[in-house]
């Protein structure tokens, strides 16, 4: 069963994605996260790629009107002076997205009113055209408030991040051991083939930076952690140019 990593706020499908293996980590460490809230409660990630323009999982798509985002965070269960929450004109999923297959499974959200940057809010860097491509066995960061656990549920307060996770060949991924042809165009998988390290719930729509660079969305993927199912994620080179029409070249 395909699972898509958003919170259990949420009835799109099962639910699988939080960060495991990783490790906490400490206020501004990931000046470019984002939450989502909707009724004060935290279901989905996003990357501030401007000060008025965020990346996030269409998936995660709920009317702007209904959520706020909150950038600067750390703790979930307090305001911090350097948090900035504010409600977002709109967010827009991409034309093409597939709800079955999770086929561009991107969204942008519009601030229409930019934040203030200061040294806990800082855009992430972007890949510099559709050529700046990772590269296998390239290593990556991911970070997010999602479960801990690969059995039971442990939801922190405080932000978690994993590294040491790496791009894992599309035909290794797409074999009939793992994920068997689902890994389409769009997607790449970040991991560890031997499991033990990944996103999983709550984690949606958060960033992946490998060599400081934001080439994933968190997405979907099979379990948690699982061996032989790295998580898969958007891939955000694939979407340079439709990211680029929003927030300018």
């Amino acid at each position: 069963m395909k699972l898509l990593i958003v919170a259990a706020l949420f009835t799109l499908a099962a639910a699988d994605d939080r960060i495991i293996g990783g490790t906490m980590a400490s206020p501004g460490d990931a000046p470019y996260i984002a939450n989502l809230r909707q009724w004060d409660s935290q279901f989905c990630g996003a990357t501030l790629v401007t000060s008025r323009w965020l990346v996030s999982a269409a998936h995660c798509y709920v009317q702007a009107k209904k959520i706020t985002v909150t950038v600067g965070d750390f703790d979930l269960s307090v305001v911090e002076p350097q948090e900035q929450t504010e409600t977002p004109s709109q967010c827009i999923k991409h034309p093409n997205y597939d709800s079955r297959t999770l086929a561009n499974d991107i969204m942008m959200i519009d601030m229409g009113t930019p934040f203030t940057l200061t040294s806990y809010v800082q855009p992430a860097v972007l890949p510099a055209s559709t050529a700046d491509t990772v590269y296998n066995g390239e290593e990556c960061l991911i970070c997010g408030w999602g479960n801990t656990l690969t059995s039971g549920t442990n939801y922190p307060d405080e932000l978690y991040c994993v590294d040491g996770v790496q791009v894992i060949p599309k035909v290794q991924c797409n074999a009939p051991n793992s994920y068997d042809g689902e890994i389409l165009d769009g997607m790449i998988c970040v991991g560890v083939m031997d499991g033990g390290k990944d996103s999983c719930q709550g984690d949606s729509g958060g960033p992946v930076l490998c060599s400081g660079v934001l080439h994933g969305v968190v997405s979907w993927g099979y379990g948690c952690a699982e061996p032989n199912y790295p998580g898969v994620y958007t891939d955000v080179t694939y979407f340079r140019e439709w990211i680029g029409g929003y927030i300018g070249k």
